[in-house]
């Protein structure tokens, strides 16, 4: 018998296979918005060529890099799970012999995987192309922005875990994913770069798992963080990545005592 963890990821890679239009859709969406931006950043820079430590380059790198790492670590892992829990089917993974965390965790990596050819090469090959993106820094600094980028993925991931365990509970949790959208956006960097954000906030968000999401791999890759400072910072992912999942069992457990199965 085949590992459960890696049949669940080649299942999960092949369902995305059948969904290559979304992918394709997709591309369009993220260059539309990567361009958006552009041209509100190059307004703002036309007035002033340094901007909170950031030139225009940086600054255009920085955003589509964004939505590039976006396009590899974004899943729906709480839409999933309330769906689940709404139709009643919740009931098939709780009699499965497998461990409901690190399944959605492996649908994660198989879904991350496809993305990243379907989706996440094309977006970049087409940003590169069409804007002045720089590459990373250093060859070290490319090194350690891609295992930024993993356990960003990870820390994305088990957010949503958290998330969609809610459905457990409270059963309807929109509202809840939508609140956690807008925070993800806001707060990891992905629309700002959090250095422009006031120092009372960056100080606040500074204990919180969101920065490592986007800024933290940014940059890295921009070099503004580098050498040991870029190894302490792959360390605080990591422990972020920890926490998040002991903290995802126990609400798993917690909540899981407490489900009603509704549906059929």
């Amino acid at each position: 018998m085949g590992n459960p963890q890696s049949e669940i990821r080649n299942r999960k890679s092949a369902i995305e296979l059948s969904y290559r239009l979304r992918y394709f859709t997709g591309i369009l969406t993220y260059f539309v918005n990567v361009s958006v931006y552009y041209f509100i950043w190059r307004s703002v820079y036309s007035a002033s060529s340094d901007v909170s430590g950031y030139d225009l380059g940086q600054i255009v790198t920085y955003v589509a890099v964004g939505w590039i790492i976006r396009s590899f670590y974004f899943n729906n892992i709480d839409r999933d799970m309330a769906a689940e829990v709404i139709e009643g089917k919740i009931a098939i993974n709780l009699i499965k012999p497998v461990d409901t965390q690190l399944m959605y965790l492996s649908q994660t990596i198989g879904e991350s995987c496809f993305r990243f050819v379907m989706f996440t090469l094309p977006i970049a090959a087409l940003l590169c192309f069409v804007y002045p993106v720089r590459p990373p820094a250093t060859f070290l600094s490319g090194l350690l922005f891609a295992m930024s980028c993993l356990l960003a993925l990870f820390i994305f991931a088990l957010l949503n875990f958290l998330v969609g365990t809610c459905a457990l509970q409270l059963q309807s949790i929109l509202g809840i994913i939508r609140a956690k959208y807008f925070i993800m956006e806001f707060m990891s960097g992905l629309l700002l770069p959090i250095a422009f954000f006031p120092r009372s906030l960056q100080e606040v968000m500074f204990y919180l798992p969101f920065q490592h999401v986007s800024y933290t791999p940014l940059q890295i890759y921009l070099g503004r963080v580098a050498g040991a400072a870029a190894v302490r910072a792959l360390g605080i992912q990591t422990v972020w990545v920890a926490i998040l999942y002991l903290l995802g069992r126990l609400h798993w457990k917690f909540s899981i005592a407490r489900l009603s199965i509704q549906g059929g």
